[in-house]
């Protein structure tokens, strides 16, 4: 029991071993790329970070593949994340919904409306 509530505070071994190869392939990025996807990750980490481990994992991921094949492409900064890069982060992390906290807590409120309008003459 302990050990799956560590984990389910911590991550598992697996996301953390996951997690250090995607710093180690940041910082192999050209710097204009890893400064943008180290802006893009703070971000995520303070607006998405309510996701679950393996979600987090994943979706940071998946953006850092598209950042290492524009910089492969010499696709520049600007064309990947738009000229409103919250927008862009926003509806990145919005793909990822599935593992956010807020989802859980949307359904509670809307169950709990719900239980009390059913009561209701």
């Amino acid at each position: 029991m302990a050990r799956n509530w560590i984990e389910l505070v911590t991550g598992s071994l697996e996301q953390k071993k996951q997690y250090r190869q995607y710093k180690a392939r940041v910082k192999a990025l050209p710097e204009n790329y890893r400064t943008a996807i180290e802006a893009l990750d703070r971000y995520l980490m303070y607006f998405g970070a309510v996701t679950k481990g393996d979600t987090l994992v994943t979706m940071l991921e998946d953006l850092l593949e598209l950042f290492e094949q524009s910089a492969a492409d010499g696709t520049p900064v600007r064309a990947i994340v738009g000229a409103d890069p919250v927008e862009f982060v926003e509806t990145f992390l919005a793909n990822y919904s599935e593992g956010q906290w807020i989802n859980k807590e949307r359904k509670r409120l809307t169950d709990a409306i719900d239980s009390v309008a059913d009561s209701e003459p």
